[in-house]
């Protein structure tokens, strides 16, 4: 599997980068809902709730990035949010975030400790190599509890099937069921600070998830 970023939105947004990521999931790991991982969003919770109010969101610098490249990109932040700012408005409102099971649960997390948008797909729904461009007024896929989406002006992660997923909102064809045996996981970088979250997030896939194979995509 390749990871190509098209040359139109590498010229639009020049920090856009992903850090990808395919690992094999151990079967109770899908829908087991661990201790360990909701005291993890419960201290995220406590520590945000202490430091943020709602209306702080849009100032902190890693959301802002991410927003800044939406508006570069013609779209507005505010009615298409990303992910990652959708998840910690929710943490801020209501101290908690509903769980789905470890896999999910744990890219969600990641998102909210980092900041930045995470696509955490099952790996076999993924045909061919992965491209990644702006998406156009044509391009519609039916997104996880969000219905049918235009996705127009977005990233929009594509294989050779469809578009799969954005940092808003990654699509039902490819989401984890209880039948998900491997994993593939993105960062989704709007800014030049990758190293250290890449870092970051292999600690916290290997450490909570247990797992044994991960295996870096590298872009081309």
């Amino acid at each position: 599997m390749k990871l190509t970023i098209s040359k139109t939105l590498q010229d639009q947004l020049p920090y856009f980068s992903i850090s990808a990521y395919t690992f094999t999931l151990l079967p109770k790991e899908v829908e087991k809902k661990s201790e360990a991982i909701t005291a993890l969003f419960e201290a995220l919770a406590k520590t945000y709730r202490a430091k943020y109010q709602l209306e702080d969101v849009v100032k902190i610098p890693r959301i802002k990035h991410i927003r800044d490249g939406y508006k570069k990109l013609k779209k507005d932040p505010s009615h298409t949010r990303p992910a990652c700012e959708a998840l910690l408005r929710r943490i801020l409102k209501y101290g908690e975030i509903y769980r789905l099971g470890d896999a999910i649960d744990i890219g969600n997390y990641i998102s909210l400790l980092l900041m930045k948008s995470v696509c955490m797909v099952d790996a076999d729904a993924i045909k061919g190599d992965i491209f990644i461009r702006i998406g156009t007024k044509e391009d519609y896929y039916e997104g996880i509890h969000r219905g049918v989406l235009n996705v127009e002006n977005l990233p929009l992660y594509e294989d050779a099937i469809s578009p799969f997923g954005n940092p808003t909102s990654d699509t039902l064809r490819t989401a984890i069921t209880p039948h998900t045996k491997h994993i593939l996981v993105m960062l989704i970088h709007f800014d030049d600070e990758m190293t250290e979250d890449e870092k970051q997030m292999e600690y916290i896939l290997n450490t909570y998830l247990n797992i044994q194979d991960l295996t870096k995509i590298e872009t081309q």
